[in-house]
């Protein structure tokens, strides 16, 4: 082992598992204290990961094996910016979880833990909590990951959320997003543009008769895809990485400013659904929401073209499509140009997401 890593956590009190009630003798109509809550909701998320110490300390402590490095990333979200406040709590659990697993995979790092902070509304009902640490629990068993620790505390704002997730990455081989070079290729993972669409659906900005249509889309919107199985796989193949959260073209800007270097975006390239496809219909302005809307959570990276087989069997192994969508070229750090399929100049009013 290597090093030993002390993370902030929750202070807490040893207590009993959550089945069938963590707290016996407990007044049955009482409010549930921030102890209660931990014990109940979040101490059984903790049991899967032995540096946790049964969040029974101040710090979670665990070491780093011999040739591996870790890499930390942290995704906050807010009701009203982020999620709706009525949306299903697993699904928010979902998104918090999978926004910062998608980080982890685009630096090709295999998912180790996470500490987990949230401010609550003093009188939000524990039923939401038991969906949200339901869903917490659910994509820990997808993923192979655990909670660590973290930190709860009340608030008289709107729900807000932020989990640190730790992964494990062989030494000196992150894949950064500043490693693209003029004349690689781009390439997207999956499918671009479900999640943004899904949005216009719940603002009602976009009618869908289809109800299937409908439900595939607010689906990637709530419950992104991230792709562990491929971030690990790109090292030796990808030049630089990044995941889609900002939108397409916005992100495609990050990893050529970082890089030096320009890039061309062939948007009838891009991969759509066929949900998606149905939903833009041949309408440009859809077609450009789609590609500047964000919240896929898809990995973009730069790969000279020799990569270009080994990408080809690392798809077809993982079931997942890895689509070249353009080439990183000279010009001023950043800037993507955005070409139809005549290979004309696609209009767009904004590049992506800015928070600020």
């Amino acid at each position: 082992m290597r090093g030993s890593h002390r993370v902030p956590f929750t202070k807490t009190h040893p207590v009993h598992p959550p089945h069938p009630d963590p707290l016996p003798g407990r007044e049955r109509n009482r409010p549930l204290g921030e102890f209660d809550r931990i014990a109940r909701f979040f101490k059984p998320l903790a049991a899967g990961f032995p540096g946790a110490r049964g969040l029974r300390d101040d710090a979670a402590v665990f070491g780093v094996p011999e040739g591996r490095e870790l890499v930390v990333t942290t995704d906050a979200m807010v009701a009203g910016v982020h999620f709706f406040p009525d949306d299903p709590p697993a699904d928010i659990a979902a998104k918090l979880m999978r926004s910062n697993l998608s980080d982890l995979a685009a630096m090709g790092a295999e998912p180790l833990a996470y500490t987990l902070v949230t401010a609550l509304p003093r009188g939000l009902d524990e039923s939401w909590l038991e969906g949200f640490a339901a869903g917490l629990d659910e994509d820990q068993r997808q993923f192979g990951i655990a909670l660590a620790g973290g930190d709860s505390v009340s608030t008289s704002g709107p729900i807000t959320l932020s989990v640190t997730a730790f992964g494990l990455v062989p030494a000196g081989r992150a894949l950064p997003r500043w490693g693209g070079r003029t004349g690689d290729r781009v390439f997207v993972t999956g499918c671009i543009g479900d999640a943004a669409l899904g949005l216009e659906i719940a603002y009602g900005r976009l009618d869908i008769p289809d109800e299937d249509t409908r439900a595939h889309l607010l689906r990637r919107l709530r419950r992104p895809d991230p792709r562990m199985g491929i971030g690990p796989r790109l090292i030796g193949l990808a030049s630089g990485a990044m995941d889609v959260s900002d939108g397409l073209v916005a992100d495609l800007g990050h990893l050529c400013e970082e890089s030096g270097c320009a890039a061309l975006l062939r948007a009838d390239r891009v991969p759509l659904s066929d949900a998606a496809r149905g939903a833009i219909d041949g309408d440009p302005v859809r077609l450009a929401v789609a590609i500047t809307g964000g919240d896929d959570y898809e990995l973009l990276f730069s790969a000279p073209p020799t990569a270009r087989d080994g990408l080809a069997a690392l798809a077809a192994d993982c079931g997942v499509a890895i689509t070249e969508i353009g080439e990183l070229r000279p010009g001023s750090p950043g800037d993507v140009a955005v070409l139809d399929a005549a290979g004309s100049p696609l209009p767009l009013s904004r590049r992506g997401w800015d928070h600020f």
